[in-house]
């Protein structure tokens, strides 16, 4: 009897490790799983087998408990693929192998652009949806920041659940210690005074520049007109002040239409940045580079020519923008 107890226990152990170790069959190509904090191993078999894991809800509760790891089973969004073990899904969620979304805020998005991209995000649970500015700011715990500019451009990886407070928070954070290391090597007798203005001056670089090899010089033409005085007549700040009424055409009349972010009729920076600046823009914006140059117009192939002088800047305009077709250059 006791030979016979003994091969049937065997059995059975060869059963459970058969099992174990064999595929799982799944209702469809992948199944998603968020485990929120808290569940058991009972409630996780439970939840896999309804997103689709085709077994018995007891057997992976089982195998879960018998493993010694359904303690360590950590909360998390999962993905099991065909060809999964139960093995590997247990592993996967004990090592906190999660399956991941990512969203992509790009260099010079405005603050508008940013929530569109955290709206259309797949798997972001939305949190923010009707919130103005003002009070996104105050949820991440900086009310007294405007939105525009304070949030690092980069990749941003999240499981899905996560809410999209958690995502915007990460980037803000990280705008937060880029701006800081920036600051921390700036050139001396800069004539901005905080970190917060030369998150403006770096906005302003990042939208001003084609080619990324001018970044520097533009930087340094603007640190030129902020220490004379001088308007610092840039496009971009017009235009976002402009706001929904810019038709894609800047006109004599909107340089001369008076906004807070009208560079052309008021002094200095504006109230704010105009856009998120990378970390090149952030770099150039507090390390420019030593020029004469108080003046640049594009050349129409991404790159600047920079002037030292009005007269020499109104023939680059000239020979850049304005000549017609087909003319010999001066």
């Amino acid at each position: 009897m006791v030979a016979v107890a003994a091969a049937g226990f065997l059995s059975v152990g060869a059963a459970v490790a058969w099992w174990v170790h064999s595929p799982l069959s799944l209702r469809h190509g992948v199944v998603e799983l968020s485990v929120e904090r808290g569940r058991s191993a009972a409630q996780v078999a439970q939840d896999w087998v309804d997103a689709g894991v085709d077994t018995p809800a007891w057997a992976l509760e089982a195998w879960f408990r018998w493993s010694g790891d359904a303690r360590r089973i950590r909360a998390g969004s999962y993905a099991a693929q065909a060809g999964i073990t139960p093995e590997a899904l247990l592993a996967k969620m004990v090592r906190g192998d999660e399956s991941l979304e990512s969203v992509v805020f790009i260099e010079g998005w405005t603050f508008a652009q940013v929530r569109a991209a955290l709206s259309r995000a797949p798997g972001l649970r939305q949190t923010l949806h009707g919130l103005d500015d003002r009070a996104v700011m105050k949820a991440l715990g900086s009310p007294d920041l405007p939105a525009e500019g304070w949030f690092f451009p980069d990749t941003y990886r999240y499981g899905r659940g996560v809410s999209d407070r958690t995502v915007l928070l990460s980037a803000h954070e990280a705008m937060k210690r880029q701006l800081h290391g920036a600051w921390e090597q700036r050139h001396p007798d800069l004539p901005i005074r905080h970190p917060a203005e030369a998150l403006v001056l770096a906005s302003i670089v990042e939208k001003e520049t084609g080619q990324a090899s001018d970044r520097a010089r533009i930087a340094g033409v603007f640190i030129n007109r902020l220490r004379i005085g001088m308007p610092l007549q840039t496009d971009p700040t017009v235009i976002y002040g402009l706001g929904a009424s810019f038709d894609g055409d800047l006109r004599k009349r909107d340089l001369q239409r008076d906004t807070p972010f009208n560079t052309y009729t008021r002094r200095g920076l504006p109230p704010h940045a105009i856009a998120m600046p990378g970390a090149q823009s952030l770099k150039a914006a507090v390390q420019p580079e030593a020029t004469t140059a108080l003046y640049f117009v594009a050349r129409g192939d991404g790159s600047s020519h920079f002037s030292a002088s009005l007269d020499e800047h109104n023939r680059a305009v000239w020979r850049y923008q304005k000549m017609p077709a087909g003319k010999p250059q001066p």
